[in-house]
């Protein structure tokens, strides 16, 4: 069990008011899981062209080689994150706080010659966790470096507190060397958890995946979809994407390096969005030019988010070039 945290420090230290600030985008279309045990699988994921890598303490490891995997995985950090044409996010998913293992974990990769990008907490299920998380990187990460933190719902229990999540854990990010960047539903947990058959469409979930990605809209997070476990099925693959990028969702977990190219394509934005977009930011450069604030595009006032959003999309848009 993970040590008891008051949330009277929360309450008191962090202010709960005021705007979320407009945060810079780092794309993760697809979220690569790894064996951080196999080292001839993490070489081999290096030389992809995935917007993210996750070195895998969880459930890609078995029990017997929890300890080989944080050696592993330490080795890697040690000798740093490899360069490449296209930038990624390397990032390192833990065991959950209440398995014991999150402790043992954090400390073999956040104590490393190098951080990672991002820390991926599986089974969040209260603000309890995350006050445990935060107190934790306390002692761990130096006030000067940073890390992202990426965040999974995988219970009953977790979608009932998930906005009370989000809001702690933003929270928590103005006191604490972490960033929250996305919210992950974790499919197969939460079937299991609802005692819930898994069906072709997913329509068993369907309220749980829209309410994620609310969610993570609220917070200004990314939202990660769910596994398609038939991963030689490319085209029920390239199928659940486009469902999923209706609903709002910016990406998909991914457990081969077959269903890369199918998953970061699907996630590209389309060509009206990109000229929404391209147009948006030039009409911005001409008001900017005579000296006028927020200012009216196709019918909508245009502020800052948006400009943000449209500059995400035209960023999106390169990587399919």
């Amino acid at each position: 069990m993970f040590r008891s945290v008051s949330l009277r420090f929360l309450r008191k230290k962090i202010p709960t008011k005021g705007k979320i600030a407009v945060r810079n985008y780092t794309p993760r279309r697809a979220l690569l899981y790894v064996p951080g045990d196999d080292k001839r699988k993490i070489h081999k994921a290096f030389g992809l062209d995935v917007d993210c890598i996750a070195l895998d303490c969880e459930d890609g490891v078995a029990a017997n080689q929890k300890a080989q995997a944080r050696t592993t995985i330490r080795e890697f950090l040690d000798i740093g994150k490899p360069k490449r044409t296209k930038a990624f996010d390397l990032g390192v998913r833990v065991n959950s706080i209440d398995s014991g293992l999150c402790h043992e974990d954090l400390v073999s990769c956040l104590t490393g010659r190098y951080l990672p990008d991002t820390v991926l907490l599986p089974k969040v299920e209260s603000s309890e966790h995350l006050l445990w998380f935060a107190d934790e990187i306390s002692h761990l990460i130096r006030r000067e470096d940073h890390i992202n933190l990426i965040i999974y719902i995988e219970s009953a229990l977790a979608f009932v507190n998930l906005f009370d999540i989000c809001r702690t854990v933003r929270q928590l990010s103005k006191r604490f060397s972490f960033e929250p960047v996305a919210l992950v539903i974790g499919s197969d947990d939460l079937l299991a958890n609802l005692g819930a058959m898994r069906t072709e469409d997913s329509k068993e979930i369907l309220y749980a995946r829209q309410k994620l990605v609310l969610a993570a809209k609220a917070y200004e997070l990314q939202a990660i979809d769910m596994v398609y476990i038939k991963y030689k099925d490319l085209d029920g693959l390239k199928q659940q994407c486009e469902e999923g990028m209706r609903m709002g969702y910016t990406g998909k977990q991914v457990i081969h390096p077959g269903q890369v190219p199918v998953v970061q394509e699907a996630f590209l934005p389309t060509k009206a969005q990109l000229e929404w977009a391209e147009g948006l930011l030039q009409s911005f450069k001409e008001h900017q030019k005579t000296g006028k604030g927020a200012f009216s595009y196709k019918g909508s006032m245009i502020d800052m988010p948006t400009m943000k959003q449209a500059e995400n999309i035209v960023k999106l848009g390169k990587l399919g070039k």
